[in-house]
């Protein structure tokens, strides 16, 4: 289902009956162009994006909401621009921060809203991220557990990762390069 919201679009995949059950696995995923289309390393969002569906199919229920918020927030044209300061030396917070933005611009008022229009009524969120947790909770979604939602990683993105849990507070840790994910 597509979602419109003023000028803004959001998109939920829906597997089974999310209004039958408490505790709907799901996962609010925000839009990487570059890992997701075009294949980036830089990142594990490709990866965290099909563990997501894949678990969802195996469950039998749960919904993904699929969020325009590219860079975490700053747009694909400031991402680029933030990329090119990462090559440079800075992480992808400083590089963020150079920019005159915030480490996490991202908002999770829309997902909230999809849920409920889903007659959602509690969640089983897939992520690593506490300021999502917060977000939905601060919105009205009910969020009845964390489930950690690390994928495996290739070399080029180990950094980054690293940041998402030193600077950004990320749960949990990631494996390295070539070793296996744990988690459900």
């Amino acid at each position: 289902m597509v979602y419109h919201f003023g000028a803004e679009e959001a998109l939920a995949l829906v597997h089974g009956d999310p209004t039958r059950a408490e505790g709907v696995l799901a996962r609010v995923h925000s839009e990487c162009l570059t890992g997701e289309v075009f294949g980036s390393q830089r990142c594990d969002c490709r990866q965290q994006l099909e563990h997501a569906l894949e678990r969802i199919a195996e469950t039998g229920t749960g919904v993904l909401v699929y969020l325009r918020q590219e860079g975490r927030g700053i747009g694909l044209g400031n991402k680029v621009r933030a990329y090119a300061l990462q090559d440079q030396g800075q992480d992808t917070v400083e590089a963020n921060l150079a920019l005159g933005f915030a480490p996490d611009l991202r908002s999770y008022e829309i997902a909230a809203a999809i849920l409920r229009d889903l007659g959602v009524a509690s969640v089983r969120l897939m992520t690593n991220n506490p300021e999502k947790i917060d977000g939905l909770r601060q919105a009205g979604v009910s969020v009845t557990e964390q489930i950690p939602h690390w994928v495996d990683s290739a070399h080029e993105s180990q950094e980054y990762l690293e940041v998402k849990r030193a600077k950004l507070g990320h749960l949990g840790g990631h494996p390295a390069p070539g070793q296996k994910a744990k988690g459900p």
